[in-house]
């Protein structure tokens, strides 16, 4: 799917107006018997139209679209985020023949990385081919693109990704978690400028974050559900 056109606009002390028919559907988490993450479960397509606003202050009743409530709560929806690239963010860790980019403020808490001792304990033992796949597969299920594997050359191990906007449900935790932004989709910030492009981005969509408009993982502390 095109991307042309789609763009997503963080609205000053407001929702997030989303343009150019981009897809939007509900995803739960998936876990093992041990309640590890372990993938994606789809829950529904909605009929959402070419153009619609995302609730960004976490109180509409009509959610997961704006109903206004923002302008009665004094909702502040401050961005704080900045427009640093994600690299010039990272950290990296090196394995061997796999490197581990982080992000660590850009967490979601989805948890994908806790399997099998943990992503960063996992890059050390890449040697190892099904460490290795495991390793990039925790990394590709980050939905807010905190952790970005590349291989000994630098490639970027990205996933291919429908682009779209996820409204991620968190069973296991009992919350809602963020708008996951996939596919390289356009997003700009309440003065017009754009944010750097990604492949997977997390919006908050509760109002407690402090890294606003990104998710960072304040919704489970909230107790935040779309209902």
């Amino acid at each position: 799917m095109d991307v042309a056109g789609m763009r997503i606009t963080v609205i000053e002390d407001g929702p997030y107006l989303v343009e150019g028919g981009v897809p939007l559907l509900r995803l739960e988490i998936a876990v093992n018997d041990a309640g590890e993450s372990i993938g994606y479960r789809e829950l529904e397509r909605l009929e959402a139209g070419d153009g619609y606003m995302l609730c960004r202050c976490g109180q509409s009743g009509s959610k997961p679209f704006c109903d206004f409530t923002h302008f009665s709560i004094g909702f502040d929806g401050t961005e704080t985020a900045g427009h640093g690239t994600y690299m010039e963010q990272a950290i990296g860790i090196d394995g061997p023949g796999l490197k581990l980019h982080d992000v660590r403020r850009l967490c979601a808490e989805a948890r994908f990385c806790d399997r099998a001792g943990g992503l960063w304990n996992l890059i050390n033992r890449c040697d190892d081919p099904q460490t290795r796949e495991l390793a990039i597969e925790e990394a590709q299920l980050c939905p807010s693109g905190r952790y970005v594997a590349c291989d000994e050359n630098g490639e970027l191990l990205e996933p291919v990704l429908e682009p779209s906007i996820v409204l991620i449900e968190d069973p296991y935790l009992g919350v809602s978690g963020p708008l996951f932004v996939r596919g390289g989709i356009e997003i700009v910030d309440s003065s017009g400028e754009p944010y750097e492009i990604r492949n997977r981005v997390t919006l908050c969509r509760c109002g407690h974050s402090k890294n606003k408009p990104f998710c960072d993982g304040s919704h489970v502390g909230a107790g935040f559900r779309d209902e």
